[in-house]
C-alpha cells in the first residue's frame, strides 16, 4: 500500500496528522517506548521506527489497524489503552475533536476518528483519565486539540489528574487552530503529597 492508498473507512492524513508528527519528531528519544492511540492510516507512528526504541500504536477500527500494519506499524486493535499495561516514555494521540451531535453522526468507522461528542471532548475526557496507568513515571503526552475543543478545558483534565501541559505548536487553519498539548506529571505536586505521606 502506498502512503496515499487509505481505505475509505480509515482517516487518511491531514493537518492534524502532520502537526501532530512534527511534534514527535521533536520530542521523541532513542530510549522511548512509544504508543500512538488511535493511529488511524498509521502515518505518524510509521514516521518514527529508527528514532525510538520500540514503537507500537493502537486503534479501535480494524480497517485502520490494517492500514497502519500495511505500512509497517506495530498495531493492536483495541479501544484507547484497553489491555495495554506499558509503561510507556511517550504516548501520542490525535483524538476525535470535532464537537458532534446525535443527528450529525454518520454511523460508520470513520465516525471514530472524527465524533467528539457534544463538547467535542469525550474521548479525551476518557484518554485523559486511564493515560497514567500505562506512562512510566517521567513520560511525556503528546495530545493534538483544536479551538473547537477548548484547549483550556482540555488542560483542566490533565490538572484534575496531576499533569502539567502546555502548547508545544500549533497551526492555524481556516474555520480552526490546531495545538499540540504535552502533558506529564506534575513531579512538583507528587513530592508534596510524597512528604506528607511520611
Amino acid at each position: 500500500m502506498s502512503g496515499r492508498e487509505v481505505p475509505d473507512q480509515v482517516y487518511p492524513p491531514a493537518e492534524d496528522s502532520f502537526l501532530l508528527l512534527r511534534a514527535a519528531l521533536r520530542e521523541v528519544r532513542p530510549t522511548d517506548r512509544v504508543l500512538e492511540v488511535g493511529t488511524g492510516s498509521g502515518c505518524v507512528a510509521a514516521g518514527l521506527p529508527g528514532r525510538a526504541a520500540a514503537v507500537v500504536a493502537t486503534d479501535i477500527n480494524p480497517h485502520a489497524v490494517e492500514c497502519a500494519r500495511a505500512r509497517g506499524v506495530e498495531a493492536v486493535r483495541t479501544d484507547l489503552f484497553s489491555g495495554l499495561c506499558g509503561p510507556f516514555d511517550l504516548i501520542l494521540f490525535n483524538p476525535p475533536y470535532l464537537p458532534t451531535t446525535p443527528e450529525e453522526r454518520i454511523d460508520d468507522w470513520l465516525e471514530y476518528a472524527l465524533d467528539g461528542g457534544p463538547t467535542g471532548r469525550v474521548t479525551i475526557e476518557k484518554f485523559v483519565a486511564d493515560a497514567g496507568r500505562v506512562l512510566s513515571p517521567f513520560g511525556r503526552i503528546l495530545l493534538l486539540v483544536s479551538s473547537l475543543t477548548d484547549p483550556g478545558a482540555v488542560r483542566e483534565l490533565f490538572a484534575r489528574q496531576g499533569f502539567v501541559s502546555f502548547i508545544v505548536d500549533e497551526e492555524p487553519l481556516e474555520d480552526e487552530t490546531l495545538y499540540v498539548l504535552r502533558a506529564m506529571r506534575d513531579l512538583c505536586r507528587m513530592g508534596e503529597w510524597g512528604s506528607r505521606l511520611k
